[in-house]
């Protein structure tokens, strides 16, 4: 598959939700086997607009979607779209670790069960594949068939993206994905990120500015629903266009 067809790209895309407008007329193109950060403030849409990249409001009632969003140059939000398909490409790594309430086996093992990714009796060798992939397998090979519950956070949240990752996806979407965990898991976690974006797509939703130093091939900066600046992370930080950028980065609010 070619780079092109990893990118997402996002054209006119509003998001109401309970009649409030959270995200404003969004056109954006995230590149294809990169780390783009999204940052901004708390509540400045982070996490409506990463929602929107696997249709997670069509849960919600009171949301109203339009615009477009391509992904493999096909619109998701088209009424014939898969929207099975499109949850399929995208791995979810939530704010907090949220392993299913099941051994750490079963948690890796669902995916490629309940979408018949291998045989039965491959199912094991596609688990101890993930975990070690995640760095994980050593530290669990002896408790597989123990409660996921029992694991340390930043054990979770690794089982969790082996979870994910278990799905075959083409894109990785982390919301938030090291806020609830110490310095040593997080630097667990943005490693396999590094390590990742040679393969995935990666879109994570972050406030903290180092981190996204750190990470970012690209930076998309939201402010109060808009894109207010968008670029490559070197050009984003050393050469900011946009005052309100400037202060951001400046520390101005947060």
């Amino acid at each position: 598959m070619t780079e092109t067809n990893h990118r997402i790209r996002v054209e006119n895309l509003n998001v109401y939700i309970d009649g409030q407008h959270i995200l404003k007329d969004i056109n954006l193109t995230i590149p294809g086997r990169k780390i783009t950060c999204i940052i901004g403030p708390s509540g400045c849409g982070k996490s409506t607009f990463l929602k929107s990249l696997n249709r997670m409001h069509d849960e919600n009632p009171g949301a109203k979607v339009s615009g477009s969003i391509f992904v493999d140059n096909q619109n998701i939000y088209n009424k014939n779209a898969d929207v099975i398909n499109t949850r399929k490409k995208m791995g979810l790594l939530a704010q907090h670790p949220c392993p299913l309430p099941m051994s750490v086996f079963d948690n890796v093992a669902y995916g490629p069960r309940i979408h018949s990714l291998c045989k039965k009796k491959e199912i094991g060798l596609s688990v101890e594949r993930y975990l070690k992939l995640v760095g994980l397998w050593d530290e669990v090979k002896g408790k597989l068939h123990s409660s996921a519950a029992r694991l340390s956070l930043g054990q979770q949240q690794r089982l969790c993206l082996a979870r994910g990752l278990a799905t075959e996806p083409e894109y990785i979407l982390g919301d938030e994905a090291t806020s609830s965990l110490d310095p040593l898991s997080t630097k667990k976690i943005e490693e396999l990120f590094v390590n990742f974006r040679e393969k995935y797509t990666i879109v994570l939703v972050t406030h903290i500015l180092r981190q996204a130093r750190r990470l970012a091939d690209y930076i998309a900066f939201m402010y109060l629903g808009e894109i207010i600046e968008a670029g490559p992370s070197d050009e984003f930080f050393n050469n900011p266009k946009h005052q309100l950028t400037k202060d951001y980065i400046a520390g101005s609010f947060s």
